[in-house]
């Protein structure tokens, strides 16, 4: 297990942010990817702090909404949301209203955003120079 870091990054250390829940295991795994890798992260809690919408917006415009909308969690189904078919901005207005239906980690890196488990492209973004 590394050393833990201090919460000031320092001038070589990338500036990373990661959204989630403390209690998913999604988000546990990249804190910790980060954290084995000695990376310094901003972490937000989204329980305690909702996501801005421009900043959620980032995510939708870059992504796409279908790939920032966690289908295969319990909020999808017990909505039922399944059974609808919504454009970017319904979805965008749900995700907002609902932090549940969001495929966690929300993970930025400069203009780079992932969501979901992306070890791949993580690694790719330490590897690049800064």
């Amino acid at each position: 297990m590394p050393a833990p870091l201090g919460k000031t990054p320092t001038k070589k250390m990338p500036n990373i942010q990661v959204f989630g829940m403390e209690d998913s295991n999604a988000t546990r795994g990249a804190l910790r990817f980060f954290r084995e890798r000695r990376i310094v992260v901003h972490y937000v809690d989204l329980r305690k702090k909702p996501i801005a919408a421009a900043e959620l917006r980032r995510f939708v415009d870059r992504l796409g909404a279908p790939v920032v909308m966690d289908t295969d969690g319990r909020a999808y189904r017990d909505a039922g949301l399944a059974y609808l078919s919504t454009d970017a901005a319904a979805i965008t207005q749900r995700l907002l209203a609902d932090v549940r239906l969001l495929r966690l980690p929300l993970v930025r890196y400069g203009e780079d955003v992932t969501a979901g488990k992306a070890e791949d492209t993580w690694k790719a973004w330490l590897a690049r120079p800064r």
